[in-house]
């Protein structure tokens, strides 16, 4: 049987992605989500609490990060663990898009089960910025 990481060694490049996310994104998500806080869609509110502008939703940038990893398992395995860290907001403009890139590695294999492995993520805003620190997606077999 083939493992999720054939043909990959610790620090491969096992997948990459970007998205662009819009206020139409903040607006879906909201909607979605339940979560209407003003400082995901009023650039006033956002500045009165000490932001620069409207940011997106903690959990949407997270679920964007792991997407690529779930395309990339399809329906081999799971994410059976994920971690992150939110280091910076991810801004999103009035008119336009702000793009997120992730791309995750082969960080560890047979942790913490066999047949399992552990995939870092760096997630990253057009200028290099790191949103999201501490990135990690336990994936397992079915």
């Amino acid at each position: 049987m083939a493992t999720l990481w054939e043909g990959h060694d610790i620090g491969d490049v096992i997948v990459k992605d970007s998205v662009e996310i819009t206020r139409d994104s903040l607006v879906r998500y909201a909607g979605a989500s339940g979560d209407f806080n003003p400082i995901h869609y009023r650039d006033d509110v956002a500045q009165s609490v000490g932001l620069d502008g409207v940011l997106a939703h903690g959990m949407l940038t997270m679920g964007l990060a792991v997407a690529p990893v779930t395309a990339w398992l399809g329906d081999r395995g799971f994410v059976s663990s994920y971690q992150v860290r939110f280091t910076k907001p991810v801004y999103v403009p009035a008119e336009g898009s702000v793009k997120v890139s992730v791309s995750a590695s082969l960080a560890k294999t047979d942790e913490p089960t066999e047949g399992s492995a552990t995939l870092a993520l760096a997630v990253t805003t057009e200028d290099g910025t790191t949103v999201l620190g501490k990135a990690f997606v336990v994936v397992s077999p079915r």
